[in-house]
């Protein structure tokens, strides 16, 4: 038996409220519990998720390690510039 006038009130129909709409029950010690994402509406558990690279970080890591590139273009401007790096200057005489 839990000690008197220490615990909170607990309420086994609390309400879950997603955007207005009661979207589960639980026990909680709140009537209603309001939140923003649920497992109803989160793009993980939707399938809708989508992987964004906006900053070109994906890019940039394949360039850093040298694990081939996704672009070709860039991987042919690489090209050109190396080998510009490596012709030497003529020696003045």
């Amino acid at each position: 038996m839990p000690k008197p006038d220490i615990h909170p009130t607990w309420y086994p129909e609390a309400k879950v409220i997603c955007n207005g709409e009661v979207v589960m029950t639980t026990g909680s010690t709140q009537q209603e519990i309001h939140v923003d994402v649920w497992s109803g509406n989160h793009p993980f558990f939707t399938g809708t998720q989508k992987i964004l690279d906006t900053e070109g970080r994906v890019d940039r890591f394949m360039r850093k390690y040298g694990m081939g590139s996704t672009d070709n273009e860039n991987s042919e401007k690489t090209k050109d510039l190396k080998a510009k790096s490596e012709e030497k200057p003529a020696a003045k005489e």
